[in-house]
């Protein structure tokens, strides 16, 4: 049903939306249009409260095959009659009958399915034991938890990587999909004493379409070496390899499907006889004994205790089982047939369902009615899409979505419900953004354990590959969408006269296509445009994503037609060398949300007609250059989070900033004698300066009482005679504080109250700063810190800090970690390494 519901979302989204559009007018049938909604209303509804239970069949459920083409073909009438009013000028009656007969035949399309959907509803009282009792009710399986029953295959793992054994070692770990294999090799990989041991560690994911250039950038990226676009793969290659030459180095390489990744890449790995390691993480037992001196780590189904466990963890988390669930728990667990990756998605069924026998012999009845006699990913599968199956259909078309996005690809979380909002999955709830309403979708999944959150960054997520399977297969099966791989012709592409999302790459040579219907169009490289967009823009009318580059000059200015773009929600910019100026129709944009020019927007200002205009719906604004920050256009931008700029000239007061009470992110270049004021809505504020001539303690009694602010950030402006001492009161809710090049800065004061949740503190580039202040060995809160090219005595300043917040707090509650250049004295620092203090070379840095 994910299909029939998204479509029949984004119809009626499209509906509601059209009123507020200012001009021109586009009249719809106002009778016709009614009808519509009823029908639609009722659809949703109905399918929010259907469940066919049928088994995992290739052919689509017929009603939703029915539903999803009727509310397909509302859509398509009415978004060909917005692109026919606009090319035309609303002058096209013609345009008008056509969507007049289309709709009715849609309506009456809809009341036939009305009519036996309220059959249905008569005669059968539909099944909602396993169905969500709470939807808030989340569930997070804790890393350590998924690692139930591995004790002995962990401890083989942490043997070989620490033995004595000299000569480079290849450790390859050979399970079937969804086994754990990247879950051991992450807990050893994040393990103190791992840390401690490599002189420096990172990670790598293959998957079945590998770049192998893309390989070797990502490790150099890791040890902060800068990689040159133009450089091949070769010279990337022996980059790598000079940076790994003499160091004790720890390398994983996750999920390899071939033995030619490993070809291509083994001579960057030099043999330092150092007791370096590379981990191969693989489902091919064939391809890991290719690997030379290597010693397989097998992993092994869980057993019936072990399976039990690792599921009462996932759906309880450190509390017990009720005692009237345990022996249908151990059915349950039982028929998981011990793999890791099928018990924890069940327990994240479990944990969002009727914690009631019933509900749970339910719920193992359809288990063993799968995965009777089938092979054992075929039979994951099966499991798998049965938690599928029992999601709230809300959640079937943001999960499917997951699909479209590369094996193995981490996917930044903000970008991801940009997605979900442009597609139309996002249904409206009144007192919520469209965002939001995403978030808790994506929160949801996540706590079914249908995506993961990443181990390494926090806004982003991932979804295992077996999933990713499960995802494309249903996707098929329901005409959801069509991928193509990087290795499929172009000529077998389908038609795209009705496509609704464009993503291409460099690879694809696309000629004009129809456009009219698009809604997400993203461009997944900037080096060269194949489309020339700015020719087609006319055409993009019912977009609502659009992230392009232009790679020539467009004189300037975006296309004055802007103001057509009626549903556009998300427009981002890969312009790399000039300012684009908007035209004064950008304020005729009621549904934009997010608008970021990577280099430079200019912004005009509103004319006097488009004084009752307010875009009430943006959230985010980047990069402005010039920003004016004057009544008027802070009036129209009431709901704005996050706000990037850059200003020059001091003539554009900002002192009405404040104004923007539900700002949150702030990030802008200011000049010395910029006025400015800051709303106490902020929680992350970046400041910026080009002149050594900005004293920063000009604006830091304004920033230091913001009550909600939590990250700072100070790049390259200075302190008055070289000081910066901190008063109380100040930096209440601080979590984060990183100060950039800031070269004058010798002596810092501050007493521990006066950063009382600071957890992270990064210096950079103070490189004649007399010490880092010990106070901050006071803060319980504080978890790392960072220096980079600092002063040796800062260094020699942090050293002592973190010894003395080790005998306030203990062993291992702080870190600190410094980054050497070629031109520090690296011999003394290197002298101060340990266990919480890591000093790291970095050769190459670009800044």
């Amino acid at each position: 049903m994910a299909a029939a519901y998204a479509t029949l979302v984004s119809a009626i989204n499209i509906i509601n939306n059209l009123h507020q559009h200012p001009r021109p007018h586009i009249s719809l049938p106002i009778q016709q249009v009614e009808s519509l909604t009823q029908k639609i209303n009722f659809l949703l509804e109905f399918l929010e409260g259907y469940n066919p239970h049928r088994g995992y069949s290739k052919e689509a459920d017929p009603l939703e095959s029915r539903i999803a083409d009727a509310a397909y073909a509302a859509e398509h009438a009415i978004e060909s009659h917005i692109f026919e009013h606009y090319t035309n000028n609303g002058q096209n009656m013609m345009s008008y009958d056509g969507l007049y007969e289309a709709l009715e035949k849609v309506i009456e399309d809809m009341a036939s399915i009305e009519e036996e959907a309220k059959i249905i509803q008569v005669q059968h009282q539909l099944h909602t034991k396993s169905t969500p009792s709470d939807s808030s009710r989340s569930s997070s399986i804790p890393q350590q938890s998924s690692m139930v029953g591995v004790d002995d295959v962990k401890r083989q793992m942490m043997d070989k990587l620490t033995s004595d054994r000299l000569h480079l070692q290849i450790i390859p770990i050979v399970g079937m999909g969804g086994s754990g294999k990247t879950t051991l090799a992450r807990t050893a990989y994040e393990e103190r004493l791992i840390k401690e041991r490599f002189d420096i560690c990172a990670w790598a994911t293959i998957s079945q379409e590998y770049v192998i250039r893309e390989i070797l950038a990502i490790l150099l990226r890791q040890f902060n070496i800068g990689v040159d676009d133009n450089l091949s793969e070769h010279g990337l290659g022996e980059k790598l390899y000079k940076h790994l030459y003499g160091r004790r180095y720890l390398i994983i390489m996750d999920d390899m499907w071939s033995i030619d990744a490993w070809d291509r890449v083994r001579n960057y790995f030099p043999n330092n006889e150092n007791g370096s390691r590379l981990v191969v993480t693989t489902r091919l037992s064939d391809l890991a004994s290719k690997l030379p001196n290597s010693d397989i780590i097998g992993m092994k189904l869980l057993d019936e205790a072990d399976s039990c466990e690792l599921l009462c963890k996932t759906v309880f988390g450190k509390e017990s089982c009720p005692l009237e669930l345990e022996e249908i728990g151990k059915e349950i667990g039982k028929s998981c047939k011990g793999l890791p990756l099928s018990i924890v998605v069940v327990g994240g069924l479990l944990a969002k369902s009727k914690h009631e026998k019933e509900c749970w012999e339910d719920i193992a009845e359809n288990l063993n009615a799968s995965v009777v006699n089938l092979e054992d990913d075929e039979r994951c599968l099966k499991i798998l899409y049965m938690s599928y199956k029992q999601l709230p259909i809300h959640l079937k078309p943001c999960f499917l979505y997951m699909g479209v996005f590369p094996e193995d690809r981490e996917i930044l979380i903000s970008d991801l419900t940009k997605y979900w909002v442009a597609e139309g999955f996002v249904k409206a709830v009144s007192g919520k953004s469209l965002e939001e309403i995403a978030k808790e979708y994506l929160k949801d999944l996540i706590g079914r354990n249908l995506v993961l959150r990443s181990t390494r960054y926090k806004k982003w997520c991932q979804i295992h590959d077996l999933l990713r399977d499960l995802c494309l297969r249903e996707a098929e099966k329901k005409r959801f969408y069509y991928t193509v791989s990087d290795n499929e012709a172009i000529s077998v592409l389908p038609p795209m006269s009705q496509a609704r999302c464009l993503t291409w790459n460099d690879q694809y040579e696309l000629s004009p296509l129809n456009m009219s219907l698009l809604r997400i169009v993203k461009s997944t490289t900037f080096q060269r445009v194949n489309i020339d967009l700015v020719g087609h823009m006319d055409q993009l009318v019912n977009s609502r994503f659009l992230e392009i580059g232009f790679s020539r000059r467009i004189e300037g200015s975006f296309p004055c037609s802007i103001w057509r773009f009626w549903n556009l929600q998300t427009l981002i910019v890969h312009n790399s060398s000039e300012v684009i100026t908007a035209p004064t129709d950008f304020w005729y944009m009621p549904r934009i949300r997010h608008v970021e020019f990577k280099y430079g927007l200019g912004l005009q200002d509103p004319r006097n007609d488009q004084d009752d205009i307010v875009l009430g719906n943006l959230q985010s604004l980047g990069k402005v250059y010039n920003f004016k920050c004057s009544e008027q256009v802070v009036q129209k931008i009431p709901n704005i989070k996050e706000l990037v700029f850059r200003n020059d000239d001091e003539m554009y007061c900002l002192s009405n900033l404040d104004c923007l009470t539900k700002l949150e992110s702030l990030h802008c270049e200011i000049s010395p004698r910029s006025a400015i004021n800051f709303p106490h809505s902020l929680k992350r504020l970046v400041l910026s300066t080009a002149s050594s001539r900005y004293w920063w303690e000009d604006i830091l009694d304004k920033v230091g009482v913001l009550p909600h602010l939590q990250k700072l950030t100070l790049d390259w402006g200075n302190f008055n005679e070289g000081k910066w001492e901190t008063t109380e009161g100040q930096f209440r809710s601080l979590k984060f504080l990183s100060l950039y090049w800031s070269s004058n800065l010798e002596i810092w004061k501050i007493e521990s109250s006066h950063f009382p949740c600071l957890e992270f503190l990064h210096l950079e580039g103070l490189y004649n700063l007399q010490e880092i202040p010990l106070d901050f060995a006071e803060i319980p809160t504080l978890r790392e810190i960072v220096v980079k090219y600092c002063s040796v005595s800062a260094v020699v300043s942090a050293k002592r800090l973190s010894e003395e917040h080790e005998d306030y707090y203990g062993e291992g509650a702080l870190q600190v970690r410094v980054h050497i250049g070629i031109y520090n004295e690296a011999g003394l620092l290197e002298s101060l390494d340990g266990p919480n203090f890591c000093v790291e070379h970095v050769r190459e840095y670009y800044y």
